[in-house]
């Protein structure tokens, strides 16, 4: 950066308050919640929502279960004020929901929303004019007392306008740029407010402190609602709101540090839609309060579905990164947080307590309605713990742990080709080609089990089988004898073909998904040279299965050394 431009620029000044206690606080429970998303998120778009874009939104917002919901800006727009009436007139705000609407502190702007307003049950007139510092100097060119003076002219009005409708108004008063203003002189204008529209404990107004413009780290933010609670003269008469932007990119963060300060209530958007870089994103609070335990009191349980109607109706997009509902949040490319994430999941599933404790994953995937599908995903950062984990939670093949490396380098080599991610499709299909098809030198045509005795008393096993393989082409007969019908044919191939080799692991299980009725079997050798070879054998009968793994065991060792031009 250029060292002269730093001189424009100083830091914001602190709040002198030693004995604060908001850092000792915690957030126990979520605040009354407003939704601005149909007024300051819809007057951020490049083309903002029309009616029918407006309603599903509105839909999607009490589906969510916001109970209040700024609807618009009335006197600034017709579509604004048709949008008020059409909720109004068709009868569509359920019981126990309020709207708002925001208006300037002009007279014939405030008689405009009341207006938007007749016949509806409830409503909040969301009044504001800006009191900072630099708005007065720069853009107003009005002193302290001819803003309070506009700001309580406003509230009479609003006052007077009240007491002519049959609709409950509720009062909610905003010092806009609250973060620019003078402390002592945000509170003396509030309490001014406050003083015309005469709250009671038992209908308290709503002080709205707004950092229009983020100006400091989020701990000043929550120094300032600290002093102006302590300082206000009515705190029962009033809900203490917040509405952070996110210009420094610390807006969820300073809103938390407010809640702990002891605000009630906030204003926000869904993904921090809003001016510049946007308002504060309440599915992002509402979901940091749910990891804690938390009941948020939205429900955002099919996260896909709130994407999806926020996109249509938006025409912006969620960043795949996006917290919690990105589409790659729950998503792990890198082996190691693959491997953690595998065995976290494994060990979730036989937690007594029911407590979620997954590395990685701050939340159940599950409980937001994504799927597990999508927590791990191959390209070529993933390593072994993914590979298997999607062999696993995708087409239920287990694989033992002892054969996972070498899947991941055969899954490794397949992205290094690919030059990007691979679908769940491919990983399948790699692992078939490599482990189930693969009958490049040995082949079993026929199979059969001559002889078997089972002596119960000694506990012993033995049987005779014989088999024909074609080998390079060539058919040969084996026969051989063993403890059991796995043993015998080790024993035919090893005297028929004069192989070398030692059966070292095998597994087994039913496959997990698809047809119940097959089994699965993997098997490791040790050949001559002290190599160890994994193979996998699919079939409805567990013995053949085995075979078969035995023989994409011997398979994968003898190509990979006709590969390398070793005769060995």
């Amino acid at each position: 950066m250029d060292k002269e431009a730093l001189k424009k620029y100083r830091s914001y000044p602190q709040i002198q308050m030693p004995d604060r206690t908001w850092p000792d606080n915690v957030i126990a429970k979520a605040p009354a919640w407003c939704s601005v998303d149909l007024r300051d998120g819809n007057q951020a778009l490049i083309q903002p929502m029309n009616l029918e874009e407006k309603l599903e939104m509105f839909q999607l917002l009490l589906d969510v279960g916001f109970k209040e919901i700024e609807v618009g800006f009335p006197s600034a727009s017709m579509v604004e004020f048709d949008f008020s009436r059409l909720l109004i007139e068709r009868n569509l705000i359920p019981d126990g929901v309020v709207i708002q609407a925001l208006t300037q502190a002009r007279d014939h702007l405030i008689k405009k929303t009341f207006d938007s307003f007749i016949g509806a049950d409830k409503a909040v007139v969301h009044l504001y004019n800006s009191t900072s510092t630099l708005q007065r100097q720069v853009v107003f060119h009005m002193d302290r007392r001819e803003i309070i003076e506009l700001a309580v002219k406003g509230a009479r009005l609003i006052r007077e306008q009240a007491a002519a409708t049959d609709t409950d108004i509720r009062y909610e008063y905003s010092p806009e740029s609250f973060t620019g203003t003078e402390m002592d002189f945000a509170l003396e204008i509030c309490d001014a407010v406050m003083d015309v529209w005469e709250p009671t404990a038992e209908r308290p107004v709503i002080i709205n402190l707004p950092a229009t413009v983020e100006m400091a780290t989020p701990n000043i933010y929550a120094d300032q609602i600290e002093w102006f609670i302590r300082n206000m003269k009515n705190r029962d008469c009033a809900l203490i709101s917040l509405h952070a932007h996110n210009d420094r990119g610390t807006a969820v963060a300073a809103t938390e540090l407010a809640l702990m300060a002891g605000a009630d209530r906030v204003e926000g958007t869904l993904f921090g839609n809003g001016e510049r870089t946007g308002n504060v994103d309440i599915l992002t609070l509402a979901l940091n309060m749910f990891s804690q335990g938390v009941d948020p009191g939205l429900d955002f349980s099919n996260i896909n579905k709130v994407v999806n109607v926020y996109e249509r109706c938006t025409r912006l997009t969620v960043h795949p990164r996006h917290p919690y509902a990105g589409e790659l949040v729950y998503s792990a490319f890198s082996g190691s947080h693959q491997d953690a994430i595998n065995k976290g999941m494994n060990c979730a599933r036989k937690q007594e307590d029911g407590l979620w404790a997954v590395p990685y994953l701050p939340i159940d995937p599950g409980d937001v309605g994504r799927s597990y599908e999508s927590i791990i995903r191959i390209n070529s950062q993933s390593g072994k713990g993914g590979a298997a984990y999607i062999m696993d939670t995708e087409f239920g093949f287990k694989l033992p742990r002892e054969m996972q490396p070498g899947f991941g380098r055969v899954i490794q080599e397949e992205t290094d080709r690919a030059q990007g991610e691979l679908p769940l499709e491919v990983v399948l299909h790699t692992f078939e080609k490599e482990y189930l098809l693969n009958e490049g030198c040995y082949r079993l045509n026929t199979f059969h089990v001559i002889n078997r005795h089972i002596d119960q008393n000694e506990d012993l096993s033995n049987a005779e089988v014989e088999a024909m393989l074609s080998i390079d082409g060539d058919e040969v007969a084996v026969q051989g004898s063993g403890n059991g019908p796995l043993d015998a044919f080790c024993d035919a191939l090893k005297k028929g073909t004069g192989l070398e080799f030692s059966l070292h692991s095998y597994h087994e299980h039913a496959l997990a998904k698809g047809s119940s009725s097959r089994a699965v079997a993997y098997i490791e050798i040790i050949n001559d040279r002290g190599e160890s070879w994994w193979g996998a054998g699919l079939d409805t009968d567990i013995i053949i299965a085995s075979i078969k793994a035995l023989l994409s065991s011997l398979n994968r060792n003898c190509l990979y050394y006709r590969e390398h031009h070793d005769e060995g």
